[in-house]
């Protein structure tokens, strides 16, 4: 059975991508060594048209600076590749057609939730598509053992929170700040390091 745990609230939500970043900069030492020299440059107007839907900035921003990666052998990003962003708004167009998860809380039955990162035990991580503002959508956990749960804070917020220990795990193990890939993210559902 699915279950809702709960929802947890970040002290601030940081709406500043770039200081978003730098606190997972911060939280993760290793990070920076794999940030671009300049941004990467993506056609998001062609991929928010194609999945009818602007994203939130904090995933654009680290999209354009950082490769996709992997954090402690347990979490890995889905972002497009710069040239190659058709297949990755197509899957995610095909989630917010209804195609995502089958199997979620009652509580959540309704709700559009979009993929932005897996791990390699099966826990999927999303945005609870809320409202017309994406850099307020909540991040969404479904863990591989029925437990969900919502953050209140953007995407690279929650993987600062996650990696630093401010924010806690529920049924999820403890991620340490440990960059354990890189490189390469397919559309979708699945990260390749």
């Amino acid at each position: 059975m699915e279950e809702l745990i709960g929802t947890q609230k970040p002290v601030r939500r940081i709406l500043d991508p770039d200081e978003a970043i730098a606190a997972l900069e911060r939280a993760v030492p290793g990070l920076l060594r794999l940030r671009r020299r300049e941004r990467a440059v993506f056609d998001w107007h062609a991929i928010e048209e194609r999945i009818g839907t602007a994203l939130p900035s904090d995933f654009k921003a680290l999209t354009e600076w950082y490769p996709a990666f992997e954090l402690d052998d347990f979490l890995g990003l889905c972002s497009p590749l710069p040239g190659e962003e058709g297949d990755w708004a197509t899957a995610c167009a095909r989630e917010l057609a209804g195609e995502g998860p089958e199997l979620r809380p009652d509580e959540l039955a309704s709700t559009v939730l979009m993929l932005w990162g897996n791990s390699m035990e099966g826990d999927e991580f999303f945005w609870s598509v809320l409202g017309d503002d994406p850099d307020h959508w909540p991040v969404t956990v479904g863990s591989h053992n029925s437990a969900w749960w919502h953050y209140e804070g953007g995407m690279v917020q929650f993987l600062a929170e996650l990696c630093d220990k401010s924010l806690d795990p529920w049924a999820l193990p403890t991620v340490e700040p440990e960059l354990t890939g890189w490189g390469v993210a397919g559309g979708g559902r699945h990260t390749t390091v």
